[in-house]
């Protein structure tokens, strides 16, 4: 028998487990490779982030016999919805309907507080993909992962660049604000964890507004550790400030020796070929898939999968 609780903190060794072998599992045979390398113990950063963000959110399945966790799912609750971040059934539980009864949980949750719910999701894993439109879900937008070819070199820093600068807790309300105007969320405690860094783990930059002196027309945040080298999330006026963005962010992750992947909205081909140019390979596909209300996206909305709030 499977029964559902909360994530409890001596369990986030085993979780990381569960996450790590889980994911591998479903890359290595579909794609024929791995997304985490190194020990498990690479995936805490899950754990170690999300319960700091969202202190027990995490809701496990676990099984009544063994008592082993069985399936995972961290639960991420903001102003304007619930994000459902990364889930995972461990191999050895797979086609029991673990995943959903952790979905059937989430939603209950969601509808409790009448807010929608969304998530970015793989558009190659079509289980997972039948999981969620099977229960309400739509895809609402699509995007292209990307990562820099190695070896592609240095970035020549694009026109606006001379605008970015790190956030400052005082940028929080202006982000939080831009996100709200352009994706239509608002999530405000995320960007605040972010420019706090007590992981030292993260980077958030803005660029402010070349036409609006005082107000800033975008920003990125990334986060780089063994268990996950992303940029995002982000939210952009114009291509222009999101090419500034990325490339600068690309360039710091390169001066320390990392290649973090991104997504970019397929909608956007002027900054998808840019990206191109400079070296950019496509690795994988998503879609944001929302269940209840959604207003479509302004500018550029850039998602990302630590942390998985938007």
């Amino acid at each position: 028998m499977i029964t559902l609780r909360r994530l409890l903190p001596t369990e986030w060794d085993e979780v990381a487990e569960l996450i790590y072998l889980s994911t591998n599992a479903w890359y290595e045979r579909n794609l024929n490779h791995g997304i985490f390398t190194g020990p498990t113990s690479v995936a805490r950063v899950f754990p170690e982030v999300y319960e700091a963000m969202d202190s027990g959110q995490c809701i496990v399945a676990v099984d009544g016999v063994s008592g082993r966790l069985a399936g995972s799912c961290f639960l991420h609750p903001r102003e304007t919805h619930f994000s459902l971040g990364i889930m995972n059934v461990h191999p050895d539980f797979a086609g029991r309907g673990v995943a959903g009864r952790i979905l059937d949980e989430i939603l209950r949750l969601a509808d409790e507080a009448a807010l929608p719910v969304r998530l970015v999701s793989s558009a190659l894993n079509l289980d997972s993909f039948s999981l969620y439109t099977r229960a309400g879900f739509v895809p609402r937008a699509a995007f292209q992962d990307l990562m820099m070819l190695p070896g592609s070199g240095p970035i020549e820093p694009p026109p606006g660049t001379e605008r970015i600068r790190p956030a400052s807790i005082a940028d929080v309300k202006a982000i939080a604000d831009l996100e709200l105007e352009l994706a239509h969320i608002r999530r405000e405690r995320d960007y605040a964890h972010f420019i706090e860094n007590a992981a030292g783990i993260w980077r958030l930059s803005v660029i402010d507004s070349a036409e609006d002196p005082g107000s800033i027309s975008g920003y990125l945040a990334s986060v780089n550790h063994p268990g996950s080298h992303l940029l995002g999330p982000g939210v952009m006026r114009r291509d222009e400030d999101a090419l500034a963005l990325i490339c600068s962010e690309l360039n710091h992750h390169q001066s320390i020796g990392s290649n973090p992947v991104f997504l970019v909205p397929v909608d956007r081909p002027k900054l998808v070929q840019e990206l191109y140019r400079h070296g950019a390979r496509n690795c994988e596909l998503h879609f944001c898939q929302v269940r209840g209300s959604f207003t479509p996206f302004s500018g550029v909305v850039m998602p990302t999968f630590m942390p998985e709030t938007g």
